[in-house]
């Protein structure tokens, strides 16, 4: 079974395309993050707890991102499901 077949099935898509367009999506939202780190680092200046800061702040945004690029792709459906299974375990990770 090749890769994209066992993600297709993982990700419980219909067809390799999606798959395909699923994996720009990502390669897209973190090449968009790693785009603004280097506009927002700056502003949080030259301090040990910079990076922290960045990573804090940067996942709403990232999310955000996801999203958008998601529902530009033709996938919403699939990043608006993928978005609220990461809410939720995130929420459990802090009850």
């Amino acid at each position: 079974m090749s890769f994209l077949n066992r993600l297709q099935e993982r990700w419980k898509v219909r067809s390799r395309s999606q798959v395909l367009l699923i994996l720009c999506v990502f390669a897209l939202t973190g090449s968009t993050v790693v785009y603004l780190k280097r506009f927002a680092l700056p502003l949080l200046g030259d301090h040990w707890y910079s990076d922290l800061v960045y990573y804090v702040a940067i996942l709403p945004v990232y999310n955000l991102v996801l999203l958008v690029y998601g529902f530009v792709f033709g996938q919403g459906r699939y990043f608006w499901e993928f978005e609220k299974r990461f809410f939720a375990r995130l929420v459990n990770l802090f009850k």
